[in-house]
């Protein structure tokens, strides 16, 4: 689980943009990026939804430009 926590947040802190939460385009290309860590790593497909969903409402809780401090190394 801790690597998977890991590759989800490099994900998100990689492909999140300003706007992210006003366009809809932007959350679910957030949403498919989780689900795809969340297969590789084979996790449960009847868990996929609810785990993602978890994934999406923590990083709204995020300061705005958390995901450009990625970027800015």
């Amino acid at each position: 689980l801790k690597e998977i926590a890991r590759e989800l947040v490099e994900t998100m802190q990689l492909n999140i943009t300003i706007d992210w939460t006003m366009r809809e385009s932007e959350r679910a290309n957030l949403r498919r990026l989780v689900k795809r860590v969340l297969r590789r790593h084979n996790y449960p497909p009847d868990s996929q939804e609810k785990a993602t969903k978890a994934v999406m409402e923590q990083t709204e809780l995020f300061p705005p430009n958390w995901g450009q401090s990625v970027s800015n190394l």
